[in-house]
């Protein structure tokens, strides 16, 4: 029992201590942010066809599925033309003030209603990449993505920097006691919003290499030959001609795929899941080239970018830093304010100085 509490009151501290994965969680903003940005813009010359009163899939029809699955889309609220073309350029900069962190608590919820409402208008014209965005435009409404390297970060670097050390005004007691409260739910709220997408994932990937576990052509490892040879999979035909003269390394690749999926959500905890990562990468790079679905193959790289830790991206941030003045580019003044390092955290029970170390 005493195991079982000291579990509990871990566990309990590290939902409810601080935001887990801040760096991970902007990772996941600016990488959504922008393929949702790309795929709009790549569709722009068919947009009407798509979601418009152009489409064959009519607002009525939608409107039927609409009972049956329980979705719903801003898009059939009017047949006019001109109402889908403000939705679409409405669609378009919230995807770019998403991307860059501009009020995100706000610009987040737009984000999904803009993905949920384009998904549901034309379900049939979407693929795998379109589903994994839905789900984590959803799941990003619950995280405090936008903490760093954001537009509202930068807001809050500066108004660090120009207070400086001048302390708070005091707070009563009570006004105190909802404050914590309010950071505690934030906390909470974030990091059980970060839990659910790692576990989704998982999911996705155990779920995958399983079902391929069971089917003939991955066991006889010729699952990649057959799709190769599938024309509506390739872009680049000889291209993919080029890659099936090599049965061995077709095979070798179908059981590493395999292997890899079903084992991706038991190395989560150990040092193994660098190399795992690694090798989903290359997997993912090669489906964008070969099967011409880039879509999907930067949502599953976005979403396995979840499970880096935001050392590795503090060392990128710090690399680049190094790297801009080598390239030309300017140095941050000191009037900028200090690095995302330096945001403040979410405070509890007065003022902290320290939070300004930087600014001394």
């Amino acid at each position: 029992m005493r195991w079982l509490s000291e579990r509990a009151a871990a566990f309990w501290a590290l939902v409810t201590g601080r935001p887990v994965s801040l760096y991970a969680a902007a990772v996941l903003r600016i990488g959504y942010g922008l393929l949702y940005l790309a795929f709009l813009l790549r569709e722009f010359p068919h947009r009407n066809e798509i979601w418009g009163p152009g489409s064959p899939w009519t607002p009525e029809l939608a409107q039927q599925l609409f009972e049956q699955s329980g979705w719903n889309s801003i898009l059939t609220l009017s047949g006019s033309r001109t109402y889908f073309e403000v939705c679409y350029a409405a669609a378009v900069v919230t995807s770019v003030l998403f991307t860059l962190g501009w009020r995100t608590r706000i610009m987040s919820v737009l984000f999904a209603v803009v993905v949920v409402s384009f998904h549901a208008r034309a379900i049939f014209m979407t693929d795998g990449g379109d589903n994994l965005i839905l789900l984590m435009a959803l799941y990003l409404v619950l995280t405090a993505c936008g903490r760093r390297w954001s537009l509202d970060a930068r807001r809050t670097r500066r108004a660090v920097a120009r207070a400086g050390m001048t302390p708070p005004p005091v707070k009563t007691f009570w006004i105190q006691q909802l404050s914590d409260a309010r950071v505690t739910l934030t906390t909470v709220v974030h990091n059980c919003g970060l839990f659910v997408i790692a576990a989704q994932v998982c999911l996705l990937y155990g779920a995958a290499g399983l079902y391929k576990v069971q089917g003939a052509s991955w066991g006889g490892g010729t699952a990649i030959h057959y799709v190769l040879n599938l024309d509506l999979f390739q872009p680049w035909p000889a291209l993919s001609h080029l890659v099936d003269q090599y049965p061995t390394v077709i095979a070798v690749a179908s059981y590493v795929t395999v292997l890899l999926q079903v084992a991706f959500p038991f190395v989560l905890f150990g040092r193994l899941k660098y190399p795992v990562l690694a090798l989903l990468l290359g997997m993912h790079i090669g489906i964008a080239v070969l099967m011409g679905l880039p879509l999907f193959s930067g949502a599953m790289i976005v979403a396995d970018a979840a499970f880096l830790p935001d050392r590795f991206y503090m060392f990128l941030a710090r690399a680049a830093r190094r790297m801009a003045p080598r390239a030309g580019t300017r140095r941050p003044s000191a009037s900028e304010g200090p690095d995302s390092r330096s945001v403040p955290p979410q405070l509890r029970g007065g003022y902290t100085p320290r939070v300004s170390r930087s600014l001394r």
